[in-house]
């Protein structure tokens, strides 16, 4: 009897499995990872097949300085509404393209899921315009949500693809991560930018008890953007917070001498500058500490740059090029280029090539912090280091997140300083003499007469 049933039982095994139906059906089904929110596999894919539409300074500035009245603040809510959810079902399209067996990782599911969630938020909105400022303000809260849900992407994604370090090779995590990161600056920015503007609107900017919001707007401010920002400003507060990290960790900090041309102004994004500029001089500290040379001054120097010294817009390299989510500005456009010099030993002809890769530090295996990081415990990474071995930097990622709270480096600062420097047309070069120290190059493109 017991025969006979396993008989049948094979027979029917061997039905479903070659029928199409059933087969088609199953990889449906396993396709992507299980999430709560009820999109379309053709609401993505329709998308996703859009092109991104290449952002840039003159974009967000085009609703004009605030207080913006309420058609330019519908237009502003129209236009971010036009551009968000292309930009998350590419990244959702793209997460559903990495290997199975990687997206189906709780933490990178996490991602996904966050993603689905906030593309299934924003499609209500998508086929209708916005007409109403009340209509606007349930769109501004959405958004909200939408910049609260994604802050925390960086370090759960570098949990995630070191949990599956043996299922993708470091090469497609970094190019993975170079593009999804590159394009999150971008639809972070066009939701601040908006809710920025909503705040600072005349609709709104009295809205609440006393105008408290009206305080938080400068006369320079668009938005995000500092129309009259000033490196020489930006570098002395990131010294003082960098300098704190340093003295607590070591004992001792060098200083900063900023020479050049110090009052020079451009249109940009201060947290951007804040960032890149943070990570820099973590690198330059870190390195000239453990080299002893803390008495020798790390030097910052600031050229402004005519708008005929650009290069034009076919001269980028073959790398450049390629790259997607990067704007390239007409050679008219006013820039600012800094170089950071330290005395700290240079880099490691053996590590100088990784210094780009996100999966790529120069700790040693005994120096990866195994769980959240403190001043105490977590040893610093640096470029511009000399440490040996080249253990890897998601490690360092997952257990530190993004709150800056030591001198590690993280072992993606530089890749991701130059996604935020290249955003906007301009980059990070970095030359290093090795025993001696490394000079690195930020160069900033702004945006001419606003």
């Amino acid at each position: 009897m017991f025969l006979i049933y396993a008989s049948c039982r094979l027979q029917f095994s061997r039905r479903l499995t070659t029928d199409p139906t059933y087969i088609r059906t199953l990889c449906q089904l396993w396709a992507y990872p299980l999430t709560t929110n009820s999109i379309q596999k053709d609401q993505v894919a329709r998308l996703a097949a859009t092109p991104l539409h290449l952002l840039t300074l003159a974009d967000l500035v085009r609703h004009g300085r605030p207080p913006i009245s309420a058609d330019s603040l519908l237009s502003s809510a129209n236009f971010t509404l036009s551009l968000l959810p292309i930009r998350l079902a590419h990244r959702i399209q793209a997460l559903r393209n990495l290997p199975f067996i990687v997206v189906s990782n709780a933490h990178i599911s996490r991602i996904y899921n966050n993603y689905v969630h906030s593309l299934s938020t924003l499609l209500p909105y998508h086929d209708r315009s916005i007409h109403t400022l009340e209509e606007e303000v349930q769109f501004t809260e959405v958004i909200a949500d939408l910049v609260q849900t994604h802050s925390n992407t960086i370090p759960i994604l570098a949990r995630g693809f070191l949990e599956c370090r043996k299922y993708i090779s470091p090469e497609a995590v970094t190019k993975f991560l170079d593009e999804h990161l590159r394009a999150r600056i971008g639809t972070r920015l066009i939701a601040e930018q908006h809710i920025a503007l909503h705040l600072s609107s005349q609709p709104h900017c009295c809205s609440s008890p006393g105008g408290a919001h009206r305080q938080e707007h400068t006369p320079t401010h668009i938005g995000v953007i500092d129309t009259a920002l000033q490196p020489s400003s930006v570098i002395r507060h990131c010294e003082s917070f960098v300098g704190e990290i340093c003295e607590l960790k070591y004992g001792v900090r060098p200083t900063v001498n900023i020479s050049g041309q110090t009052e020079t102004t451009l249109a940009h994004i201060p947290t951007h500058l804040e960032y890149i500029v943070t990570e820099l001089l973590k690198n330059a500290f870190r390195a000239t500490v453990e080299r002893g040379k803390e008495r020798d001054p790390i030097e910052v120097t600031i050229a402004a740059s005519d708008p005929w010294s650009y290069p034009s817009s076919n001269s980028y390299s073959t790398e450049e090029k390629h790259r997607p989510h990067m704007v390239r500005l007409e050679p008219s456009t006013m820039g600012v280029t800094i170089r950071l010099r330290d005395r700290g030993g240079g880099i490691s002809p053996m590590t100088y090539p990784n210094i780009w890769a996100y999966s790529f530090t120069t700790f040693n295996d005994d120096e990866i912090p195994a769980s959240s990081p403190s001043l105490s415990s977590s040893q610093p990474a640096s470029t511009t280091g000399t440490s040996n071995g080249n253990s890897d930097a998601l490690n360092t990622i997952s257990a530190t997140g993004c709150d800056g709270s030591s001198l590690a480096g993280l072992g993606y600062g530089l890749p991701l300083g130059r996604a935020y420097a290249e955003h906007f047309g301009g980059g990070i070069q970095v030359q290093s003499l090795w025993g001696w120290g490394t000079d690195v190059y930020l160069k900033l493109k702004g945006l001419g007469g606003i």
